[in-house]
């Protein structure tokens, strides 16, 4: 066994290759078993299958050994065959609950999840008090959505205080609550877990769970500690920033997400959230950049175009408007909540045919809107279609009918 590991320690093959010959007509059944085992720790999932279809053949009746293989079988990606080995162990066999999870595991890969569901439950009604299975099921909720049924799991199990390899409870517990919208439980379970050890997911985690608390000096302070830790943790940055947003200091804001955006320059939601601090910071070229350079990264980002078309907007900058306005159509961007910026636009161009045209395409989604609605009025108003403009008046009215100048314009109308 020593030469075999350290032909493993070196990775050569051929040398394990050649002792494996020997190994299995030489050595005893469990020598050879805990040969695989190793073999799966070291991720020689090829050389573990061959040791254990070898065990097979002495022992074809083993349930432990058809689990094992089909363990193998699955890293290996024959599913088929791993499959046809579980189904093989018989229901009164002692491994049979092991067999079980294995199944579940397997269908729950395969987005089977009520599949997987059940077989858990059958393997929790012959041991019910099996921390593994309940685990399992645990993760198996929390996959699908159901958080509260996990959350409730991993409770019972962190207090019973199981413990399970590589798996921290409190972390999971911190996940399922944050996932669940339970923002303040989740913070208190991610600063138990930073007690323990100091992680950069956990921190992220604690930051974000804080600021969703409303708890924004405690978001900064994990997200500070958090760049300190990992400068490369790109989400940080834009939630930094927004923390210090919120808070209202808007200069610090505006430099966390510029420095985010020397660590990761192709996201795209920094350049946006970088174009708002910039103009709240009284800097309205950077903020107009900044929101370019979001569109160039993606000519569809809704949101980074609509706060750029309302900033040309607000400073009159018609032309400006239109020119990206039109850009977006030739790029097959049609977007009804541009139409009422088109439309004055064009109206303060003074291109009435085009103002008109998208006046009217905006109107069935903007019924609601009565600023647009009487911009739109005055508009028809002034183009002489009164009969048109008798039915924006209308809707108006509405909307809001305790505003008499609509229904004294509607009277005057009528009238004409």
């Amino acid at each position: 066994m020593t030469e075999m590991m350290q032909a493993l320690e070196q990775g050569d093959l051929a040398l394990i290759e050649q002792l494996l010959e020997t190994f299995l007509t030489k050595e005893l059944p469990e020598d050879i078993y805990a040969l695989a085992e190793v073999f799966m720790q070291y991720g020689y999932m090829k050389e573990a299958d061959r040791v254990l279809e070898h065990l097979q053949f002495l022992f074809p009746e083993e349930a432990q050994l058809k689990i094992d293989r089909a363990n193998v079988l699955m890293e290996l990606g024959d599913e088929d065959e791993a499959l046809d080995f579980l189904l093989e162990v018989e229901d009164t066999a002692p491994e049979y609950p092991q067999a079980l999870l294995v199944l579940a595991d397997y269908y729950q890969m395969q987005g089977l999840f009520e599949v997987a569901e059940m077989r858990i439950n059958e393997a929790l009604a012959l041991l019910p008090e099996e921390p593994l299975l309940q685990f399992a099921k645990a993760e198996l909720l929390f996959e699908t959505g159901r958080f509260l049924e996990a959350a409730r799991l991993y409770e019972e199990l962190n207090e019973q205080q199981v413990d399970f390899a590589g798996v921290s409870l409190v972390e999971r517990l911190a996940e399922v609550y944050r996932a669940g919208a339970a923002y303040e439980t989740a913070l208190d379970y991610y600063l138990t877990a930073l007690e323990g050890e100091i992680k950069p997911d956990i921190l992220f985690g604690a930051a974000y769970s804080a600021f969703q608390s409303q708890k924004f000096e405690m978001a900064i302070k994990q997200l500070e500690e958090l760049k300190e830790l990992d400068p490369d943790y790109f989400s940080a940055y834009l939630l930094l920033a927004e923390s210090y947003a919120m808070i209202e200091d808007n200069k610090k804001a505006y430099a966390a997400i510029m420095e985010g955006l020397t660590r990761d320059e192709y996201d795209k939601s920094l350049y946006l959230f970088a174009g708002k601090m910039a103009l709240k910071t009284g800097l309205p070229a950077e903020g107009e950049q900044h929101l370019r350079e979001a569109i160039a990264l993606d000519p569809e980002y809704m949101e980074a175009v609509l706060a750029l078309i309302s900033v040309l907007a607000q400073q009159e900058r018609y032309e400006d408007v239109i020119e990206l306005f039109e850009t977006l159509q030739q790029n097959d961007f049609e977007w009804s909540t541009l139409y009422p910026f088109a439309a004055a636009a064009y109206e303060n161009l003074e291109l009435y045919d085009r103002a008109y045209e998208f006046y009217h395409l905006a109107y069935n989604d903007f019924k609601e809107d009565a600023a647009f609605l009487e911009k739109y009025v005055y508009f028809l108003l002034e183009e002489g279609k009164r009969s048109e403009a008798k039915e924006v008046l209308g809707q108006l009215i509405t909307i809001q009918p305790g505003e008499l100048e609509w229904q004294e314009k509607l009277e005057t109308l009528e009238l004409e």
